[in-house]
């Protein structure tokens, strides 16, 4: 028997689905933009694996021209790639990216979902990923994004027909949601989740072909495409003033972490998608051809439908207020209507269009960055009608807050700001601000995420949210508002960030990964900072049973919110090879406190606050080492300098501005960050600089640059050519090709050992043909792949030696693995 949805689970899907709004301002031209949205009952859904994956042009366009209610379903939240603009890797990169879509969607007018998958590094085919991604479990994640945002339309940026043709997790996001298209409208399939959502059966299923797949557009273009549907999605909009391409390309452009800032287009832009399931009938004619999009598509919607499109027709973009009692006329009657899904949305975005045809400023903030369970709060009320329209401020009434209700009814003259402040005292017992799906612990492939609700969502709801209860021309009305932080910075001006609870403490260890050469004790430092005032607790730290560590326990006392205190404690490794996990605790009024707060503060996207556990890994290496100086020149961001300092070496890490002959002979080696050739403009003009400090001596390592953007072809004395060559799997048998090389030898005995327990990947971009002068270190190759041998190549250029490795020593070394070190310092030695 079909379940239906309870009323109270209604408000909750819809509150996430939609989630209280920060405050914004809209123009007349976006009002109306708003209302045409308004008029447009059809959904589409864009699937694929990674963020960046997404078709901004084709996003924009259906969400923009047509006006559809689009949304962009990622699997995952790609934590397993890299980072060009900070170091932060693994969760903090997923978070980034995360807010990353975020911003890119609040251009384009998309949605943006997720599943539990987790980015672990590239497949070559969907097997590999499906040996990380529970299938089953992802797939009931896609088909429930479908029965909550019930697509008419799924667009599949990859072809799942053409397994092995790219990334596998590319594959595998098209082989999901082709399942997940025919298990959705099936009441057998996840009965589990009837109990939130029913059945739905999408219309129609495309798959969006490419140039990338051509590998270029010309190509692409004179490809056979008969039976598809053509978009142009190259329009100009002059509603907002720009043409589709250039709105797609400033939301791609916020893909920064990945250096996909681009230049706007304008012109024609074709793009061609197959229909591959469903409804085929002149689906290559429109993409909503055959589907009812009017309010005509659902039982009561006739009446609301010529209220609307009269709004519409009528509307007055000098006077956007005059809409306002149609508008209302329509709340009323879209309140009533029987289909749950539509009177829901469309009763959220028509609330906010009065809201901005009114001019209404409505907002609750503190000064306060965030505040602990139990804290008293101080925030600011703020209501303004900026209209003619008559509005009462009845109540304003805050979730998950104690004595949040404000009882005003007073009239809301036009222009007369209405601001009050008031206190409210968070419980004891609220939950802390943090990524939903970062709160259990989890695996290399899934997070793990208990509340059903929370699922796909993007991100946590707001903590404290604000309800304005309004009456506007005599009906009432509530708007929705999260709490935000307002301050002031003689720089910026007014900055609005979110408002986060967090814990009373925060601890965390200054080094993330200790490597002990020998068994000499070293102290480290546990960094403790208090959100309240009064902290007093005993920290204290854990380790394996062959590390010692005093003193055992320290009293912590800290007096102010904000303060930083560190503590010192002695480590002592086994005399033998061995590794650990040292976590810090600080027990504080019976509760124990093992999470470090890391701030994630980026122009381009809000700041987050992500708690994780507080824990370094410390391992105890049978390592030598030989040189001690070592340069190294900035690439795209990574921590290897800070795991060569842990080893003893000393490291200076260089811009590759003015980089001299003089000044590189001081330095036993010189290293270029991972993507430096991508990304170092300076580093490209030093090239001649770079092989001369080798011609008389020194030892040059270039880590690896992708071929896309590589700012020269030059980045070695003697030709070789890189490739997309990679090794995927980082169990991958491990072939010693010159095993008396010195790079094997010396100053540490390199043995098949020294390749366990590496993580995510052996290596990427490996070269695939080189000179005679390079000699080949190690061959590995990928489960049923042939060989390859460019993973870690050495050639004698003058007095020197020129080294190129595509190993991933920038996962090997902040993850502590012993044999990259050992590795990676031998190749130093040379």
């Amino acid at each position: 028997m079909t379940k239906y949805f309870p009323v109270f689970l209604l408000f909750l899907i819809f509150a996430n689905l939609t989630s209280a709004q920060m405050q914004s301002e809209n123009s007349s031209s976006e009002i109306y933009k708003k209302i045409e949205k308004l008029n447009f009952l059809g959904n589409v859904l864009y699937v694929a694996a990674h963020p960046d994956d997404e078709n901004t042009d084709l996003i924009s366009y259906l969400s923009n021209k047509n006006n559809a209610n689009v949304a962009y379903l990622s699997l995952n939240r790609g934590d397993g790639g890299q980072n060009l603009i900070g170091t932060e890797i693994n969760e903090l990169l997923g978070v980034i990216r995360t807010e990353e879509l975020l911003s890119a969607r609040k251009i384009d007018g998309g949605k943006q979902f997720f599943t539990r998958a987790i980015d672990f590094g590239y497949s070559k085919n969907p097997k590999e990923t499906f040996k990380f991604w529970d299938k089953e479990t992802v797939l009931g994640d896609v088909v429930w994004i479908f029965r909550k945002f019930r697509p008419d339309v799924v667009i599949n940026r990859f072809n799942h027909r053409t397994e092995g043709d790219t990334h596998g997790h590319h594959t595998a996001s098209a082989i999901l949601s082709v399942e997940a298209y025919d298990l959705a409208g099936d009441k057998n399939a996840f009965p589990e989740q009837l109990d939130y959502y029913q059945p739905w059966q999408p219309d129609r299923m495309y798959f969006n072909d490419s140039w990338f797949f051509y590998g270029s557009k010309e190509k692409y273009l004179e490809a056979d495409h008969e039976g598809f549907l053509e978009i142009n999605a190259g329009r100009f909009l002059p509603i907002l003033g720009k043409s589709n391409t250039e709105i797609a390309a400033l939301s791609r452009s916020e893909h920064k972490s990945q250096g996909f800032g681009m230049a706007t287009k304008r012109g024609e832009d074709l793009h061609f998608i197959e229909p591959i399931k469903g409804s085929l009938t002149d689906a290559e004619k429109e993409i909503f051809k055959g589907i009812d999009t009017s309010w005509n598509r659902i039982e009561g919607g006739k009446a609301v439908g010529e209220i609307l499109y009269k709004v519409q027709e009528d509307f007055d973009f000098t006077q956007p207020e005059k809409s306002i009692p149609q508008l209302l006329k329509a709340y009323n009657l879209i309140r009533n209507l029987q289909d749950p899904y539509w009177k829901e949305l469309k009763t959220q975005e028509v609330k906010e269009i009065i809201a901005a045809a009114a001019g209404l400023y409505l907002e609750v903030s503190t000064k306060n960055e965030y505040a602990t369970p139990g804290q008293e709060l101080k925030v600011e009320i703020e209501a303004v009608n900026r209209s003619n329209i008559e509005v009462d401020l009845k109540d304003v009434k805050f979730s998950s807050a104690e004595g949040g209700d404000y009882q005003y009814n007073i009239a809301l003259k036009k222009d007369q700001n209405f601001i009050e402040q008031s206190k409210l005292r968070i419980p004891t017992n609220a939950e802390y601000s943090n990524p939903y799906w970062l709160n259990q612990p989890h695996g290399l492939g899934m997070y793990t995420v208990e509340d059903q609700e929370l699922l796909g969502l993007p991100n946590t709801p707001a903590p404290i949210v604000a309800k304005f209860q309004l009456n506007i021309n005599g009906i009432d009305l509530d708007v929705d508002r999260a709490l935000i932080h307002k301050s002031g910075d003689q720089i910026k001006g007014e900055i609005k960030e979110p408002f986060a609870i967090v814990p009373a403490v925060s601890v965390k260890m200054n080094d993330k990964n200790l490597v002990f050469a020998d068994d000499a004790s070293r102290e480290i430092k546990v960094e403790v900072k208090a959100f309240k005032d009064d902290v007093k607790g005993i920290l204290s730290l854990n380790s394996g049973e062959n590390w010692q560590i005093s003193p055992k326990e320290v009293a912590v006392e800290i007096g102010k919110q904000g303060q930083i205190k560190n503590y010192t404690f002695k480590i002592t490794p086994p005399k033998f090879q061995d590794e650990t996990i040292i976590t810090p605790q600080l027990l504080m009024d019976g509760k124990k406190y093992a999470k470090e707060l890391y701030t994630i503060d980026y122009n381009h996207i809000p700041l987050k606050n992500v708690l994780l556990p507080a824990q370094t890994k410390a391992n105890r290496v049978s390592i030598q080492i030989a040189g001690k100086n070592i340069a190294y020149i900035k690439g795209s961001g990574d921590k290897i300098p800070t795991g060569l300092r842990e080893i003893n070496y000393h490291v200076d890490e260089l811009s590759g501005r003015n980089l001299t002959l003089k000044k590189l002979q001081k330095y036993d080696a010189v290293i270029t960050g991972i993507r430096a050739y991508n990304t170092n403009d300076n580093l490209i003009l030093h090239q001649d600089v770079l092989f001369e400090y080798v011609k008389q001596g020194g030892t040059l390592v270039t880590q690896y640059s992708q071929l896309w953007g590589m700012k020269t072809e030059k980045i070695s004395p003697y030709p070789m050519t890189l490739s997309r060559q990679r090794v995927t799997d980082e169990n991958s048998p491990v072939t010693f090709l010159a095993p008396k090389h010195p790079v094997l030898n010396h100053p540490n005995k390199i043995t098949q050992m020294d390749f366990e327990d590496w993580v995510q990947e052996r290596g990427l971009y490996f070269p695939s043909d080189w000179s005679e002068e390079f000699t080949p270190i190690l061959g590995m190759n990928d489960p049923g792949e042939e060989e390859l041998k460019g993973s870690l190549l050495v050639a004698k250029y003058g007095k020197g030696h020129y080294i190129y490795t595509g190993l991933s020593f920038f996962r090997e070394l902040p993850a502590g693995v012993p044999g990259a070190y050992r590795l990676f310092a031998n190749i130093l030695a040379l």
